[in-house]
């Protein structure tokens, strides 16, 4: 093991054992022929841009959106419910799900990205039209409430989906360059947090594991349990993020995934960012210690502090794909090409 002091000194101060592990989950490896992979995104695609869950607080949002992907190099189609509104949402279920099963259906999109996500694709997922999705399989990309949707269609039909970038993202260069590094590069990508990143970086447990990345906001995955809407977890490297939860939160919803069983079945773990989840009192535990507590004992390489989440520097991450990560350099190397 090569450490650096620095990480060697994270790791003892959340307890991390003395001996690295290296992992493969045998399931993640077997189950690869049921997978559907999208095709690779090109210069001059048409993008579809929907919103399935809440509405953009500012109205000229929608258009700058547009533009800004746009400016990337693609072709844009709105879905026709896209701007409506239902309170703090955009528009009646039966017409943001609407949009959505439009845009796989329609063979002129090449990829479908949400204007946001806010809340509301949960809502929707009884009305997806998920033998349509697998019969015209492309990429969907989101994140934060979109969660719901990447893990459903994942897991209901074999597409491999891909958490990044919604339309009110920050495209800045690094978010751009791993978004078309994924989604248009046609490579076995690897992902590395920024050298002058800001994230703090933990070590839970030292060592490499190889399996299926699935994961998500952690509020919304959670929120998903008891549905048959999540996927087999055996052997899977599960990441999360979250934001504006208090520590306790966070601590009562990995309890709940533990409670469900999913914790024990993985074989890695990456918790990314947890943007404003603040202690709330003096008295609360540290993030640092209910990871500890909920990840340490499960004995599978597992760090904190990966460019995941509600953060301007975003990593794309293929959910469903193979990948090995390496904990003591928080690195994740896709082992499989995640279109075709």
């Amino acid at each position: 093991m090569n450490w650096s002091r620095k990480t060697f000194l994270k790791a003892l101060s959340l307890g991390g054992v003395s001996t690295a592990l290296n992992l493969t989950s045998d399931y993640s490896l077997r189950s690869a022929n049921s997978l559907v992979k999208p095709k690779r995104i090109m210069p001059g695609d048409t993008i579809g841009l929907i919103s399935p869950g809440s509405i953009l607080p500012e109205s000229e949002k929608y258009d700058e959106i547009v533009q800004t992907i746009t400016n990337l190099g693609f072709h844009v189609v709105e879905g026709p419910n896209a701007r409506k509104s239902y309170g703090n949402l955009a528009g009646p279920d039966e017409a943001r799900a609407s949009d959505l099963n439009e845009m796989f259906r329609d063979p002129d999109i090449d990829a479908i990205i949400p204007f946001r996500g806010g809340w509301g694709s949960n809502r929707i997922l009884d009305l997806v039209d998920f033998d349509s999705i697998k019969e015209n399989p492309k990429a969907l990309i989101g994140f934060s409430d979109i969660t719901s949707l990447l893990i459903s269609i994942y897991a209901k039909t074999g597409l491999i989906t891909f958490h990044g970038p919604v339309g009110k993202s920050e495209w800045n260069e690094f978010t751009v360059s791993s978004f078309k590094d994924t989604l248009m590069s046609g490579q076995k990508s690897e992902y590395l947090n920024k050298p002058d990143t800001s994230i703090d970086f933990n070590v839970i447990t030292p060592g490499t594991a190889e399996g299926r990345l699935i994961g998500g906001n952690l509020t919304v995955l959670t929120s998903m349990l008891g549905s048959d809407y999540l996927p087999n977890w055996e052997g899977a490297i599960l990441f999360v993020e979250d934001v504006g939860e208090e520590v306790y939160r966070i601590d009562r919803m990995l309890t709940q995934l533990k409670l469900n069983g999913i914790l024990s079945k993985l074989c890695g773990f990456i918790f990314g960012t947890c943007v404003n989840c603040e202690k709330g009192n003096k008295n609360s535990l540290s993030l640092e210690q209910v990871l500890k507590d909920h990840i340490q004992v499960l004995g599978v390489p597992s760090y904190y502090g990966s460019m995941i989440g509600h953060i301007d520097n975003m990593f794309t991450l293929p959910i469903g794909i193979s990948a090995k990560i390496n904990s003591q350099t928080g690195s994740i190397r896709l082992q499989e090409i995640p279109t075709k």
